[in-house]
C-alpha cells in the first residue's frame, strides 16, 4: 500500500482515497433519502383525503347497520368507523432506511480518514465538515428511535447533503499529520463535543425554519402547500427548537471552557481574543440570550426564533469565514 510521510507520520494514501468514495456514497445515497422524503411529503394531502373517505365510508356502513339492526348496532359499528387504519407511507420508510444506510457510509468515510492518519479525524475543515455531518445524521436517527420524525427527513437529510457536497468540493484538505500544537488529547475533547453541538445546533436551525414556514401558513390560511401539513405545527416546531438547544447550549458551553484550558497547555493563557475564540464567545451570548429570553420574559415564537437564527448565523460565520480569511492562533482549516 502506498504511503507518503508527513512530518514523520505516514499517511496511508489508498485509505484516504477509500474514505473520499465512501463520502461520494453516503451522499448519494442520501440523496436519494431526500427524494424519498420529498415523496413522502408530497403523498400527504392524498393520504389525507384516502383516510377521510374510509372514514366516510365507514361511517356510511355503519348508519345504514343502524337502520336495520336497531341502535345497539349504530354503537358498536360507529366505534370502528371512527378508527380507520393508518395509511401506510411507503416512501417515508424508503427514506429511513436510504438515510440508516448513508449514514453507516459516513461513518466509514469517517473511520477510514482516521485509520488513513492514525488520528482522529479532527485536524481541518474537511474533517470538521465530514464528523459534523455523521454527528447530524446520528442525532436525527437515533431521535427517530423515540419520536416519528419521518416527516422531518428532508429537512435534516437535505442540509446534511449539502455539507457533503461542501466538504467533497470545497472544503477537501488532503490527510495529514497535526500540526505540534494540535497534538494532545484535548484536540478530541473539545473538538469532539464542539462538532456534536454544533450538529444538535443545525437540526436547531431546521426547526427553526420550519416554524417561520408553518406560523406564515397558519396566520395566512394557506392552502396551496398542504403537504406540509405533514409536518407538525408552529407550536410544536417552536417547542422542539427550545428543546434541542437546552441540550446543545450546555455543550458548547463545555467547548468553551476546555478550550480555554487547552489553550493555557498549549500557549501558557486561558485567552487571547483570537478571532474563533472571540466568535465561540459569541455564539455563547447569543444562545444564552435565547434562552434566558424563554426562562425569564417569557418569549416564545417568532421572537425567540430570529435570536435563534441568529446564534445559527454566528455558527456558519465562525465555521465559513473566521477558519478562512482570519488569521490567528486557531488557523487550522488546511485551506
Amino acid at each position: 500500500m502506498k504511503t507518503w510521510s508527513f512530518g514523520g507520520h505516514a499517511t496511508n494514501v489508498g485509505l484516504e482515497n477509500t474514505s473520499t468514495h465512501f463520502l461520494y456514497a453516503s451522499a448519494v445515497v442520501l440523496a436519494f433519502a431526500m427524494f424519498a422524503f420529498a415523496f413522502d411529503l408530497a403523498g400527504h394531502p392524498g393520504r389525507v383525503a384516502r383516510a377521510a373517505a374510509a372514514l366516510e365510508e365507514s361511517e356510511t356502513e355503519a348508519a345504514g347497520a343502524a337502520s336495520a339492526g336497531g341502535s345497539t348496532t349504530v354503537i358498536e359499528r360507529t366505534s370502528t368507523a371512527t378508527a380507520p387504519a393508518p395509511q401506510k407511507r411507503q416512501w417515508a420508510g424508503i427514506g429511513m432506511a436510504l438515510a440508516w444506510l448513508g449514514a453507516i457510509l459516513l461513518g466509514a468515510c469517517v473511520l477510514t480518514r482516521s485509520m488513513s492518519v492514525g488520528r482522529p479525524p479532527l485536524g481541518n475543515m474537511y474533517e470538521f465538515a465530514i464528523v459534523g455531518a455523521f454527528f447530524v445524521m446520528c442525532a436525527f436517527l437515533l431521535w427517530s428511535l423515540r419520536r416519528d420524525v419521518r416527516s422531518l427527513g428532508l429537512f435534516v437529510v437535505g442540509p446534511t447533503v449539502l455539507t457533503e457536497m461542501l466538504a467533497a468540493t470545497i472544503f477537501y484538505t488532503a490527510a495529514s499529520s497535526l500540526l505540534p500544537s494540535l497534538q494532545n488529547y484535548w484536540l478530541t475533547i473539545h473538538v469532539t463535543v464542539a462538532i456534536l453541538s454544533v450538529a444538535v445546533f443545525t437540526i436547531a436551525f431546521s426547526t427553526t425554519i420550519l416554524y417561520f414556514v408553518q406560523k406564515w401558513r397558519e396566520d395566512s390560511g394557506d392552502t396551496k402547500f398542504q403537504f406540509m401539513d405533514a409536518v407538525p405545527g408552529s407550536d410544536v416546531m417552536d417547542r422542539t427548537t427550545y428543546g434541542l438547544l437546552i441540550v446543545a447550549f450546555p455543550l458548547w458551553t463545555f467547548t468553551l471552557i476546555a478550550g480555554a484550558i487547552w489553550a493555557q497547555k498549549a500557549w501558557g493563557h486561558y485567552w487571547s481574543w483570537d478571532p474563533k475564540e472571540t466568535w465561540t464567545l459569541v455564539i455563547w451570548v447569543v444562545y444564552a440570550a435565547y434562552l434566558h429570553a424563554r426562562a425569564t420574559a417569557g418569549w416564545t415564537g417568532k421572537k425567540a426564533a430570529y435570536i435563534a437564527v441568529a446564534g445559527f448565523v454566528c455558527i456558519l460565520f465562525n465555521f465559513c469565514i473566521v477558519n478562512v480569511f482570519f488569521v490567528g492562533m486557531h488557523s487550522y482549516s488546511g485551506m
